[in-house]
């Protein structure tokens, strides 16, 4: 059943929403309760609100997100919804931030958690109201708390998020198994502390005669930053980026996970310079019997027949932590937004998070509890068994160049590159970081 319409900001409250909310009453029915219909009858319904959406997902997420957008049209004949896809990365952040400042922005919008900072401050974005998301069954205790918290920006919320995607640990269970490194439960023994790492690679590396673990860093700023601040914050280390003064870091704890990167890669545990591909298809090829990756490489692994398990990276200094990032719905910034447009775009995001099941068949963990705890997702293997990376999650740190497809993660690699290749000792390789940094943070977030 959907749930009669709320009108936005009906708080009581005189705020820029409630007077959007009284306009409303200019569109007679727009906000009454509608039924179910079909797809083809929602795009030619009259009187169907049409909603721009954009989204930089492509490949198997492409394909499960207008599945997604397919099944809300269907369900929900007062919108219809229109997927606009585009370039990842800064061609998106670009395009989007240009049409939100322009005046040209589409009604709902996909971005990435990481990248909130440098955009919600600058009012590029409008913030989600509370009360009707509440309405839809969309409220904190719906969410992980890590999840939750970084959507926030400035005390409000700014976007709402579909899933987090970890970078975890997969691995091959037969070769695991020929190890003797798999538990009673047929999966990975506990493992925690980085020599017992090393020595369960070493056992597999025996079986494979070439490498115990795949991974792939060679020219990709974001493998190395996923590993390293992994490690990092495992070590209950924090980074602080405030504008105008010198980056807060704890610099042991960052050359402790640079150095427990060189020895993984000795040329046995890993090669010394992979690039992600090679590390792909090593681990496809049962050439190596670990894999750090995201959980987006799940869909290969299955279309590969991989005899394959996976969980959260194992906490190896202390403090269980993960480097992950997030896909979030966010309202891009509209002068004078439609009411009732606005409305639909609520009830069109509560569908699509309360059918993320099929998001999770691509690998990412949904973000709405309801749907991890379902009976559903129990039964999706091995999404079920690193589901819990969901309470450690670590977004990048927060500043305007920071998040999934921005510069920072290539500033890191040509500091850190050469150290991975034991061609610069990690703490002076560290320290460039730290000095490129400080410089970004002397300046002006450039989207304000």
């Amino acid at each position: 059943m959907t749930p009669a319409r709320v009108p936005i900001g009906s708080t009581g409250v005189l705020t820029r929403r409630s007077v959007l909310a009284g306009s409303a009453a200019l569109f007679g029915g727009a906000f009454l309760a509608t039924g179910l219909s079909g797809c083809a009858a929602t795009a030619g319904r009259s009187g169907a609100e049409q909603l721009a959406f954009w989204h930089l997902l492509t490949g198997g997420d492409g394909i499960k997100m207008a599945g997604l957008v397919d099944e809300a049209n269907a369900d929900n004949p007062g919108f219809h919804v229109t997927q606009t896809v585009l370039t990842w990365g800064t061609p998106y952040y670009t395009k989007l931030a240009m049409a939100s400042a322009g005046g040209r922005a589409p009604d709902v919008a996909v971005m990435h958690a990481s990248r909130l900072p440098g955009y919600a401050p600058g009012g590029l974005l409008d913030p989600w109201d509370l009360d009707v998301l509440a309405h839809y069954g969309i409220t904190e205790d719906s969410f992980p708390a890590p999840i939750w918290e970084a959507c926030f920006s400035g005390g409000e919320l700014f976007s709402v998020a579909l899933d987090a995607h970890p970078f975890i640990l997969m691995y091959n269970t037969e070769i695991a198994a020929a190890a003797g490194v798999l538990g009673s439960d047929g999966q990975l023994i506990d493992i925690d502390s980085p020599e017992q790492f090393v020595d369960v690679a070493r056992k597999m590396q025996v079986v494979t005669g070439k490498h115990g673990l795949s991974y792939g860093y060679l020219g990709d700023g974001a493998q190395m930053w996923r590993l390293f601040y992994t490690f990092y914050k495992q070590q209950g280390a924090d980074m602080t980026l405030t504008p105008g003064e010198n980056v807060e870091v704890d610099e042991d704890a960052a050359v402790t996970s640079l150095e427990f990167m060189q020895t993984l890669l000795d040329d046995t545990i890993a090669t010394a310079s992979g690039d992600y591909a090679t590390a792909l298809a090593e681990f496809v090829n049962g050439e190596s019997g670990l894999f750090f990756s995201g959980v987006w490489e799940l869909p290969t692994m299955t279309a590969a027949n991989v005899p394959m398990d996976a969980t959260p990276i194992p906490t190896l200094f202390g403090t269980p932590a993960v480097y992950a990032d997030s896909h979030t719905f966010v309202l891009p910034h509209q002068d004078n937004p439609d009411p009732a447009r606005r409305e639909e775009v609520y009830l069109f995001v509560s569908n699509v998070l309360k059918n993320s099941i099929s998001w999770a068949q691509a690998g990412h963990i949904p973000a709405y509890l309801p749907v991890v705890d379902g009976p559903g997702y129990a039964e999706l293997i091995p999404q079920a068994h690193y589901a819990m990376a969901a309470e450690n999650l670590n977004y990048d740190p927060q500043a305007w160049f920071t998040g999934s497809g921005s510069d920072f993660q290539n500033f890191f690699a040509e500091n850190v590159q050469s150290v991975l290749l034991n061609k610069t000792d990690a703490r002076a390789g560290f320290q460039g970081f730290v000095r490129r940094l400080n410089v970004l943070l002397s300046k002006p977030n450039p989207v304000r």
